[in-house]
């Protein structure tokens, strides 16, 4: 065989793979979420994302603080955040980015069921930190940007008071690591709600202090308005206004509605915004 034949038959084949390749439809650019670790701990994505339809989904489970750095950074497409002081910071510095609440339901102070620092006899949260700090249990902090770090360190500065050194034990890691930590150094810890009831049965601690305003926790999706951006708006509008809102509604732990979707008609597109209804 001559080498212009060689040649032919080459490029023949080539322009065959062309037009077979061309044929092939196009597979969409998954989605990738990154998501509080309490979002993920209460086995809520889980329950929603066989259900939406449009697009693969990949979830990054990270702090809030974490999540809105890898938004900025493109290393996903949507974030669904907890941390509304982190998330107006954010969306200060990039004013293109979209926001909607999503969900809300509440932290809570769990500890040892012995109440070494006898919170239990008071309902105002500030005065429970106080206690804490003015007792010799200890307290494991997130201590990782997330929106439960957030609110924690909030809480220890408006109460006035945090525990000394040695006491404020750092776990860095998410809120189920950190509730195992509590657990195993019988210490005091701020959790979600939804994460305590997904790992109550595995631990030895109990709700000391709850329904403070202070508590309300606040779910928010955020992701930025470019060309780019198809299959994020879509799976916000399904989460916000489609079925993933009803099925959000309707997830369960231990027979307790996880998460109250955001009311109808209240604000929902600032980090302050708070539910018409608590």
């Amino acid at each position: 065989m001559n080498t212009r034949n060689l040649q032919r038959i080459i490029c023949t084949i080539l322009a065959g793979l062309v037009v077979g390749c061309a044929g092939q439809p196009q597979r969409p650019r998954p989605l990738d979420i990154a998501t509080t670790t309490s979002v993920q701990n209460s086995g809520l994505l889980e329950a929603l994302l066989p259900h939406f339809d449009a697009a693969t989904v990949r979830v990054h489970a990270a702090g809030s603080g974490r999540a809105l750095e890898m938004l900025k950074d493109r290393v996903v497409d949507l974030v669904i955040s907890h941390a509304p002081e982190a998330e107006a910071r954010y969306l200060a510095a990039h004013p293109g980015w979209t926001y909607r609440k999503l969900a809300f339901n509440r932290f809570i102070l769990v500890g040892p069921p012995a109440d070494p620092a006898s919170v239990r006899s008071t309902n105002d949260v500030l005065d429970a930190f106080q206690r804490i700090a003015q007792s010799s249990a200890d307290f494991v902090s997130r201590g990782d940007g997330s929106g439960t770090h957030e609110r924690e360190q909030m809480l220890w500065k408006q109460a006035g008071a945090a525990p000394s050194t040695g006491r404020l034990l750092v776990s860095g890691q998410s809120m189920a690591i950190t509730l195992r930590q509590a657990h195993e150094k019988r210490a005091y810890t701020l959790t979600d709600e939804a994460t305590f009831w997904q790992f109550q049965k595995q631990l030895d601690l109990a709700v000391v202090s709850e329904g403070d305003a202070l508590l309300l926790n606040t779910y928010a999706v955020i992701y930025p308005r470019d060309p780019d951006a198809d299959a994020a708006a879509r799976f916000t509008e399904w989460l916000t206004r489609g079925e993933g809102r009803r099925r959000i509604g309707d997830h369960r732990i231990e027979g307790r509605v996880a998460f109250q979707v955001w009311p109808e008609g209240c604000p929902d597109t600032r980090p302050d915004a708070l539910p018409c209804v608590t």
